[in-house]
């Protein structure tokens, strides 16, 4: 398939700049499996789940990724790291007039020194200053990296809002941004309908705001991603699955962990911890998900291709155009859709 197939014309005043009042006052466009759809709220979505229902929830914590400083030339730069390898390495892009060469020094906010120890790729590796771990350093003096398409800076306030609420596994640099829409209530309300509640753990990279730039998806290379599913979450999904529960995997991270673990085990989920760069396309047989939560996606992105994989491609268009029509809050503070998985695909 092509990279165009997966355009639209998305008006700019329809991606959201900040987050809803509160968490579960969103929206929600639900599309069910005769391919129809229903305009309601969030604060509606346990009406759509019954006792035995399992939904699967990212824990990932974002990082304050976003570090700011100069080289020892002078030029300034923006460190976004993408995944910390140990106490004072991690790997990250840096932006800069000119590329930083291998071995070279940086201080990042004044006072953090960071040495460029190779590149692989888009990504450096480097190396912190040992004083102090990069967690430390961190969370003294980095930014929480907002995407792209928000185009104001980070406040406090975001780094309430820009976390899950169970969030508490640090690793990411985006969020699980279906689960932005969940507060204490509603999943009080979820626990005592029967449903249960099940967490994995993805470290989203900042490949998920990235476009595919080939003309051929399947030319398409993913970043890697770190993910990790307890024993307790596969149990409660074996046990669902062998009395009638339906599995609902809480945004595409919680998806692509579940069916990757799934891939790499001959169908089955193994408990533990793996790498994934998993690209879900239309064509792609899934053997966990049955239900998907999640937000309105980027045009020509890899989230758009697994939910028109997941629900079908025409639907999806359909049903975007729809979401646009009614005016629904796109992207990361936008509005949320639960979409039941097309088994005639």
């Amino acid at each position: 398939m092509k990279t165009e197939d997966f355009d639209f014309d998305l008006p700019k005043d329809l991606i959201a700049q900040f987050p809803a009042k509160e968490r579960t006052s969103s929206r929600l466009l639900y599309l069910n499996n005769l391919q129809e759809w229903q305009d309601t709220w969030f604060v509606d979505l346990p009406s759509y789940l019954k006792p035995g229902d399992v939904m699967v929830f990212n824990d990932t914590q974002v990082l304050k990724a976003r570090l700011f400083g100069k080289k020892e030339s002078g030029g300034h730069v923006e460190v976004m790291i993408e995944r910390i390898l140990d106490h004072h390495h991690v790997l990250a892009s840096i932006r800069a007039s000119h590329a930083p060469k291998v071995n070279s020094k940086l201080i990042l906010k004044d006072v953090i020194p960071v040495t460029v120890v190779d590149r692989g790729g888009e990504f450096y590796r480097l190396y912190f200053d040992d004083t102090r771990s990069v967690d430390d350093w961190l969370n003294c003096y980095g930014q929480l990296p907002l995407p792209p398409y928000i185009t104001r800076e980070s406040t406090e306030f975001d780094e309430s809002r820009y976390q899950t609420v169970y969030a508490r596994n640090p690793g990411a640099v985006a969020a699980p941004t279906a689960g932005l829409h969940f507060d204490a209530g509603i999943m009080t309300r979820l626990r005592n309908l029967g449903v249960s509640i099940a967490y994995l753990t993805l470290h989203v990279g900042a490949g998920t705001y990235q476009p595919v730039r080939v003309n051929q998806i399947e030319d398409h290379v993913m970043h890697s991603e770190m993910f990790h599913i307890p024993q307790a979450t596969v149990d409660v999904i074996q046990q669902a699955q062998e009395n009638g529960g339906r599995i609902l995997a809480v945004g595409t991270t919680s998806l692509r962990a579940l069916e990757a673990c799934a891939m790499q085990h001959d169908g089955r989920l193994v408990a533990g911890h793996g790498d994934t760069n998993m690209f879900i396309t239309p064509g792609y047989r899934f053997r966990i998900v049955e239900r998907l939560l999640t937000n309105f996606h980027l045009p020509r992105s890899t989230l758009l291709m697994l939910v028109a994989a997941f629900a079908g491609m025409d639907i999806i268009k359909r049903s975007y155009q729809h979401a646009i029509d009614q005016r629904y809050q796109f992207f990361s503070y936008g509005d949320a859709m639960l979409i039941e998985r097309n088994h005639e695909i």
